[in-house]
């Protein structure tokens, strides 16, 4: 049985937010500030391009600023002064290059770095309905990645502080792993802690075995959640049956979640195979933010 690791770094340095300027990044902007200002980190507002061909003719030709460049340098700006506005240092980054590695490199350099990612429905930065690139981050990057979806509802007073978080597990390494983050942001937002295993229809070969199931994953929680952490997030433990993204989503409404934790690596029974789109299905579909810490 995994055993939960080591307490993640959060003395945060930066908090990476990378914008395609879209509704959905305008809203996963407000919690990469809120954030920010939560660690006393440093927020970087960052966009990544290309230029287009007109673009690259002026620059080169004629040496000179084109108005893609100048355009985008505004609008960044802007956003930047934004949030920025409640004294938190708010850093604009107009970068060439290809946003998978230009995100990856920045959090790389001021580690330790929390990325932030608004997923929508197309845009500059994602041009699918999941977005190739924004999987492209999550699977590339080793910090913890907040991506917020369609579906989470525009940042109020309310939504920050957590007050409960969701930490689903299969018991695997990579579940374990997560578990620790779901802990100390708990602790750190004084956040409640539900911890929720799915087990597959499949994987009962008898109806009567689900009592033992839930008996065994009562008991493996031991590992999952440390009996230091239990006073402050105060777990409480589910179990369900079925599809992992149907009871996930079920039990996000159901419980009024305000972030939801999934490890995420090549293969899980919970369906967050970094291989495929089904851990990026879950951040579009849940209506919280997706905290996703990759093994």
């Amino acid at each position: 049985m995994p055993v939960i690791g080591d307490r993640p770094e959060l003395n945060l340095k930066a908090v990476v937010f990378a914008t395609d300027f879209s509704q959905c990044s305008k809203n996963a902007g407000l919690y990469a500030a809120r954030m920010a200002a939560y660690f006393s980190a440093e927020l970087l507002v960052i966009h990544a391009f290309a230029l287009v061909q007109a673009a690259i003719e002026v620059e080169v030709g004629d040496r000179r600023l084109s108005q893609q460049r100048k355009d985008l340098t505004h609008l960044l700006s802007n956003d930047a002064s934004l949030l920025g506005a409640n004294s938190i240092k708010a850093v604009p980054m107009l970068v060439e290059g290809d946003p998978e590695n230009v995100i990856r490199d920045i959090a790389d350099v001021h580690a330790p770095s929390l990325i932030v990612l608004g997923t929508h429905g197309g845009g500059r930065l994602e041009p699918g309905m999941i977005g190739s690139v924004a999987e492209k981050i999550l699977r590339s990057t080793r910090w913890p990645a907040l991506t917020v979806g369609p579906k989470v509802q525009p940042l109020t007073s309310r939504t920050l502080p957590l007050g409960r978080i969701l930490y689903a597990t299969d018991f695997t390494v990579a579940a374990a792993h997560a578990a620790i983050y779901a802990v100390t942001f708990a602790e750190v937002y004084g956040a409640k802690v539900d911890v929720l295993n799915v087990i597959q229809e499949d994987g009962i070969e008898h109806p009567d075995r689900l009592a033992g199931l839930q008996s065994r994953f009562l008991s493996a929680l031991d590992s999952i959640v440390p009996h230091s952490a239990r006073e402050f997030c105060d777990p409480k433990t589910y179990v369900a049956v079925g599809g992992a993204h149907d009871k996930i989503l079920e039990h996000i409404s159901e419980h009024s979640i305000d972030l939801l934790v999934l490890g995420i690596r090549k293969t899980s029974h919970l369906g967050m195979e970094m291989r495929t789109s089904r851990a990026f299905q879950m951040i579009v579909d849940a209506a919280c933010p997706v905290l996703t810490i990759r093994n």
